[in-house]
């Protein structure tokens, strides 16, 4: 049936009318429930930024509703729209590392002999971002440091749910590591990291590679803003940093259990620690816990929150939390003794703050040599920036050039 030129113009109009409700309705729900704390810098940029990003997913929420697609579809095909310059001092290849594929960046200078190697992991929750996001980052590392860089292209949650993305990354290094002179790489300096949830999978794979005497050993791995453990969610990080854009404390607890589970979840019973049994709870306190955060960090503000009473069906759901590869925190004390030198970056307006401090002191105290830095003005999200002039903030290529030193003393 073929509409007349007034019902198009009726549906144009209720289109824009919709679009308007939903930007007015954003705007109050931001203005009202979100914390700007004076110590971020550009605060205006960032309330902008999480606007769009709170925008986007009420509206890929919508379109899930309808049925035209899952609401990670419209955060995956905003990546395919970042320019991707050719770059004349690099050679950058999509190849393929054992059956997963990511993309290789080699300077053109001649090397002195082999080169480090870097495998790079891109954030996103496990459930968007890809190469796309972090090719700036990827290229500045390989430029600045005469490295060859390795990013991965792992699949997504929910339809691939924990472990299979952390474990394409896996393979992927693993590949990576056994032919490292195919890469030009010097098989004893290659460094494996990544940036919040690949700085999970970069933590993750360190140690799931300790004990594999058929690879060489990793040089070091480079932690940015990771999350680390999935049983406190009341730590004064997460306290004071749960209404702190773009990742709220609610909101980042929603996307990462849908990549551990596969599925939309209510997580208030989580956020409050019904998910933990209190046998494991005890178990682990001597690791996750608000006394091992030095207390310069809980000046603004911290209260200890019992757990409530434990919840044996929400346990069912995310037990696979408990796992090393999606909580790296949880490992055992053998294992970190024999992980390699470590790089962590840290923000104060970042809710995951307290999981690299919690590990940082696992690692001093297991012998671990640690390189930290902390960003003081810096919020979670904020390297990935790096790169794009018009949305960096004043801290974003500090971040960036702090890693780049720590791979350029390999």
């Amino acid at each position: 049936m073929a509409f007349s030129g007034s019902l198009w113009i009726l549906i144009l109009y209720m289109t824009i009318f919709v679009h308007s409700l939903l930007f007015a309705w954003g705007a109050y729900y931001r203005l009202t429930r979100m914390q700007l704390p004076r110590g971020i810098s550009c605060r205006a940029r960032l309330l902008v930024f999480d606007f769009l990003l709170g925008y986007k997913l009420v509206l890929a929420g919508i379109l899930e509703k309808l049925g035209i697609c899952h609401r990670y579809s419209l955060l995956r095909a905003m990546c395919i729209f970042i320019p991707i310059k050719k770059d004349p001092k690099l050679i950058i290849k999509d190849l393929d590392f054992d059956g997963v594929p990511g993309r290789v960046y080699w300077p053109k200078t001649s090397p002195a002999g082999k080169r480090r190697g870097i495998i790079y992991f891109h954030g996103g929750v496990g459930l968007f971002g890809s190469i796309r996001t972090t090719e700036k980052i990827c290229r500045s590392i390989a430029h600045q440091t005469d490295s060859v860089v390795m990013c991965v292209e792992f699949r997504l949650a929910p339809e691939h749910p924990f472990p299979v993305p952390v474990l394409d990354c896996c393979t992927a290094a693993i590949h990576f590591m056994k032919n490292a002179k195919e890469y030009g790489v010097d098989p004893s300096r290659i460094a494996i990291a990544g940036e919040s949830s690949g700085g999970t999978f970069a933590a993750a794979i360190c140690q799931e590679l300790v004990t594999r005497e058929d690879l060489p050993r990793v040089r070091a791995q480079v932690l940015v803003y990771p999350f680390l453990q999935g049983m406190d969610f009341n730590l004064p990080s997460y306290q004071q940093n749960h209404s702190v854009p773009p990742f709220f404390r609610k909101r980042t607890l929603k996307l990462g259990l849908t990549y551990l589970t596969g599925k939309t979840m209510n997580v208030d019973g989580i956020l409050k620690g019904a998910h933990f049994p209190p046998d494991l709870r005890e178990k682990y306190q001597k690791w996750i816990s608000a006394d091992n955060i030095p207390e310069e960090f809980k000046a603004r503000g911290y209260v200890p929150v019992a757990p409530a009473p434990f919840s044996e069906e929400l346990y069912e759901q995310v037990k696979r939390g408990t796992e090393t590869m999606f909580s790296p925190l949880l490992a055992e004390d053998d294992i970190i003794r024999q992980l390699p030198e470590t790089f962590i970056l840290t923000c104060e307006y970042d809710a995951f703050r307290d999981d690299g401090l919690l590990y940082k002191k696992r690692l001093e105290d297991n012998g671990v040599p640690v390189t930290w830095y902390h960003v003081q003005d810096g919020f979670h999200g904020i390297m990935v920036m790096a790169g794009w002039r018009s949305i960096e903030f004043p801290s974003t290529q500090n971040c960036l050039q702090n890693v780049i030193q720590f791979f350029k003393g390999l």
